[in-house]
C-alpha cells in the first residue's frame, strides 16, 4: 500500500480504458506517462460550447456550436476533392467542408441527418462555411449542450482533442473515487481553492467562469496548482541542501597568510563585492561542511579573483583544487591568470585539456597524483578516469550550465574519499533573476558580484541595420587607426558548425580586402586549439587589429585594448548571449561601443531584445527580461542542469507567489516533515539528488 497518498497519480497511463501502447507512446510526447501527468496536462484555452447559436446569427471569424439538419451532401471536384454538407436550422444555413474524409463518414453525413458541430465560421465561395468542424450525429433524444467550458489541450500528432478529453475525464472520475491528500490545506491563504477543486475546475470550468482570467494563467485554480508545484520543487532542492550539510568536508583555512600576500600583490584594488565574496567563501571553507556556493556576477565583475582566492586557501591547507571551464580558450585564459597571480606565492599549477600532447599530459597527471600541483585548470578532461588527485578539496566550475550533470558529478566524486567530499564553488557570468535564484538555486548559498572595477565606463550600445554596413567598415578602419582593436562576431545562423565557420571565414576575407592596412584575425570552433591560441595571442599583443570570431569568444576572453564589438545578425540571438558578447569590450578604462547589426524586418521579440540591450548595461535587468521572453527552461538550460521542468507554474507569471513558496516550504520542513516526501513525489519524477552537483 502506498502511504504517500500518491498511488492514483503514479499509476501508468495504460491503466485507462482505450490507452494501449500506441496511444501511450503519443501521450508520452506530451510528457504524460502516468495518471498524475494527465491531471497536470492543463488546457491551453477553453471554448464555449454551452449555447447553440442559430445559423442565421453567425458571423465570419466566430467560433460557435451550431445544430441543424443536412439539406444537401455532395462530393465536389474543384481545385481539391471535398465533401460538402449544407446544414440548415430554419434561421439560415452554412456549408460544412471536409477535405479529408472516408466512405463511412460520407455515409453518416447524408441528407436528413441532424448534426451538432463546433468550428470557426469563415466566408466561403457560396456563403458562410466551417472547414473540418468537430461534429456529432444526433440521436432522437439528444441531451442539451454541456454546462462547462470545453478544454483545448496541448496537441500532438495522432491524438484528437476528443480523445484527450476522454482520457482526462477518466482520470477525473478516478479522482472523484480516490481523493488526493491535500498537503497544503491548512497552509494556503484563506479562501484559496482546495487541490481537488483546482484540478476539477481547470478541466471542467463552469460556463460562467472568467475566461479572460483563465487565459491569463492567474485564475485561483491555476495559482493553487502553481503554488504546490513550486513548493515541491523548492522542497526537493532544500532537502538536497540539508542532506549535503550532513556530509563532511575538509576544514580549509589560510594558516600561512597567503590571502593577505595575494591581495597585496594584485595590480588593482579589489571591489567591495570581491572582498565580501571572498569572506563568504573563506567562512564556508572552514565550516567543516561542504561549501555549495554560487558566485554570480556580471561580465567583468572580477569573479576570477574570488576563484583564485578560494584555490589559494585550499592550497594553504594542503589540499588541491580543480578549476573546470567549458572551452579550451577560457581554460587557457584561467590557467594563465591563475599562474600569473599564484605561482609567485609558491603555488604550483597544471593545465589539462583534450588536445595537449602526451608528454605535457603525463607531466600534469604525475604532478596531481603526487600532490605536488595544488591547482588543476582545464576542460572536461579534468574528470576523465586517468586523472587522479592526491587530496582534492575544492571544485570550481565556471559557467556550470554548460556542463552536463553527469560530468560535474564525476568531478565531485574524484574528491570523495568516503569520509570527506570536496567543497564546490560554481561561477556564472549570466546573472540569475531573483525568481530563479529563489527556486531553481534554493540549495545553493549565493554571493552576488554587483560592482564593476573602478574606472570602468558603461558600454555604449548602438543598433544598426544591415544596409549601413559600408559606413560601419569605415568607422572600424578609423577606430583601429587610432590604436584600438575590435571584435566582429559572426554568430551561428544555421545548425552547423561548418556553416558558421565558413561564414566567419568569408567575413574575414571580406574585411581583409576592405581594410588592407589592418591585420584581420579569425577564430572559430573548427580550428585546432594551437591555431586559435596563436590568433588570440596576436590579438592580445596588439598585432591583430580586428578579430573576426564565432560565438566561441562569448565567455572569458579579456583584451582591454579591444573597445569596439560588432555583432552580425544580432536579431537572431538571445539576450543573454548578446550581453555576454558585449561584455568582451569595456575591460579597460577607455570608452567602449557595441554595435548590433541586424537584418530588417525585425520580429516583435527581436526588436524588444535589441531595445533592452540599448536601454541597460545591467546583467541583472537583462536576465529578468531574458527570463520573461524565453522562460526558465531555456535561461537555465534545464536539460543540462538536471532540474525538473515546471508543468503548471511559470516563474515570470507566478513570481509574486515566491514569498509564500519560501514560507510554506520552510514551515513544512519544520512542522510537517512527513508531508515533504509525498509532496515531492507528486510533482517531481526521477532523482533530484544531483541537480546541483
Amino acid at each position: 500500500m502506498d502511504r504517500s497518498g500518491n498511488a492514483l497519480l503514479e499509476r501508468p497511463i495504460g491503466a485507462l480504458a482505450g490507452v494501449g501502447p500506441s496511444v501511450a507512446a503519443k501521450l508520452a510526447r506530451l510528457g504524460v506517462d502516468r495518471l498524475g501527468d494527465v491531471l497536470c496536462l492543463l488546457p491551453q484555452r477553453y471554448e464555449d460550447r454551452t449555447q447553440i447559436v442559430p445559423l442565421g446569427a453567425l458571423n465570419p471569424g466566430q467560433k460557435a456550436l451550431v445544430e441543424g439538419e443536412i439539406a444537401l451532401a455532395e462530393v465536389a471536384f474543384r481545385r481539391r476533392r471535398s465533401l460538402l454538407c449544407r446544414l440548415a436550422d430554419g434561421t439560415g444555413s452554412i456549408t460544412l467542408r471536409f477535405f479529408h474524409f472516408h466512405p463511412a463518414q460520407q455515409r453518416a453525413l447524408e441528407r436528413g441527418v441532424r448534426v451538432r458541430c463546433f468550428g470557426e465560421v469563415r466566408a466561403g465561395p457560396t456563403g458562410l462555411e466551417m472547414v473540418h468542424p468537430e461534429y456529432r450525429v444526433l440521436g432522437r433524444a439528444e441531451a442539451p449542450p454541456g454546462t462547462t467550458l470545453t478544454p483545448v489541450y496541448p496537441a500532438t500528432e495522432g491524438l484528437t482533442q476528443q480523445r484527450l478529453r476522454q482520457i482526462a475525464e477518466q482520470a477525473l472520475a478516478l479522482l472523484e473515487r480516490e481523493p488526493l491528500p491535500d498537503y497544503l490545506a491548512d497552509l494556503v491563504p484563506s479562501g484559496w481553492p482546495s487541490l481537488a477543486e483546482a484540478i476539477r475546475g481547470l478541466h471542467r470550468p463552469p460556463q460562467d467562469s472568467d475566461a479572460a482570467l483563465l487565459a491569463s494563467g492567474k485564475h485561483p485554480w491555476q495559482r493553487r496548482l502553481a503554488l504546490e508545484e513550486l513548493i515541491a520543487q523548492r522542497l526537493s532542492l532544500r532537502r538536497s541542501s540539508l542532506a549535503a550539510r550532513r556530509e563532511r568536508a575538509a576544514v580549509l583555512e589560510d594558516g600561512e597568510g597567503l590571502l593577505a600576500a595575494f591581495a597585496a600583490s594584485l595590480p588593482f584594488a579589489m571591489t567591495g563585492a570581491q572582498r565580501r565574496a571572498i569572506e563568504d567563501v573563506a567562512r564556508d571553507l572552514r565550516a567543516g561542511a561542504p561549501m555549495n556556493r554560487l558566485l554570480q556576477g556580471d561580465v567583468g565583475s572580477g569573479k576570477t579573483v574570488v576563484a583564485a582566492a578560494a584555490a589559494l586557501i585550499a592550497a594553504a591547507a594542503g589540499h588541491q583544487t580543480a578549476v573546470m571551464a567549458p572551452t579550451e580558450l577560457l581554460a587557457e585564459q584561467h590557467f594563465a591568470t591563475f599562474a600569473r597571480w599564484l605561482e609567485p606565492l609558491g603555488v604550483e599549477l597544471v593545465y589539462l585539456s583534450g588536445s595537449q600532447n602526451a608528454a605535457a599530459r603525463a607531466g600534469a597527471l604525475g604532478a596531481l597524483a603526487s600532490g605536488r600541483a595544488k591547482i588543476a585548470v582545464g576542460t572536461h578532461a579534468l574528470f576523465q578516469e586517468a586523472v587522479r588527485f592526491e587530496r582534492l578539496g575544492l571544485v570550481i566550475v565556471d559557467e556550470q550550465h554548460r556542463f552536463g550533470v553527469a560530468q560535474r558529478l564525476k568531478l565531485k566524486n574524484k574528491g570523495d574519499d568516503g569520509t570527506f567530499v570536496p567543497h564546490q564553488l560554481i561561477m556564472t557570468a549570466t546573472p540569475i533573476p531573483r525568481t530563479l535564484a529563489m527556486t531553481a538555486y534554493a540549495d545553493l548559498d549565493c554571493s552576488v558580484m554587483d560592482e564593476l572595477p573602478a574606472g570602468r565606463e558603461p558600454i555604449r550600445t548602438v543598433v544598426m541595420p544591415e544596409d549601413k554596413r559600408a559606413k560601419l567598415v569605415e568607422r572600424l578602419a578609423a577606430h583601429c587607426a587610432s590604436g584600438q582593436q575590435a571584435y566582429w562576431v559572426c554568430p551561428l545562423i544555421e545548425e552547423s558548425e561548418a556553416t558558421e565557420s565558413s561564414a566567419a571565414s568569408e567575413l574575414a576575407v571580406e574585411l581583409a580586402a576592405a581594410l588592407p592596412d589592418l591585420s584581420v584575425g579569425l577564430v572559430h570552433g573548427r580550428m585546432k586549439p594551437a591555431e586559435k591560441e596563436a590568433v588570440m595571442r596576436g590579438f592580445k599583443s596588439g598585432d591583430v587589429h580586428v578579430l573576426v570570431a564565432t560565438t566561441v569568444i562569448e565567455v572569458g576572453v579579456d583584451v582591454p585594448n579591444a573597445t569596439l564589438m560588432i555583432i552580425e545578425n544580432a536579431e537572431r540571438m538571445g539576450l543573454a548571449q548578446l550581453h555576454q558578447l558585449r561584455g568582451r569590450v569595456g575591460r579597460g578604462l577607455a570608452a567602449s561601443t557595441c554595435v548590433l547589426l541586424y537584418q530588417p524586418p525585425l520580429s516583435e521579440v527581436a526588436a524588444e531584445r535589441l531595445r533592452v540591450l540599448r536601454a541597460t548595461g545591467s546583467g541583472f535587468e537583462v536576465a529578468e527580461k531574458d527570463l520573461e521572453l524565453r522562460g526558465p527552461g531555456e535561461v537555465l538550460g534545464t536539460r543540462q542542469t538536471g532540474l525538473p521542468e515546471l508543468r503548471v507554474a511559470n516563474l515570470v507569471r507566478d513570481a509574486d507567489l515566491l514569498p509564500q513558496v519560501v514560507a510554506i516550504s520552510e514551515r513544512l520542513l519544520e512542522a510537517h516533515p512527513e508531508r515533504v516526501e509525498p509532496l515531492i513525489r507528486r510533482w517531481i519524477r526521477g532523482t533530484t539528488e544531483y541537480a546541483k552537483v
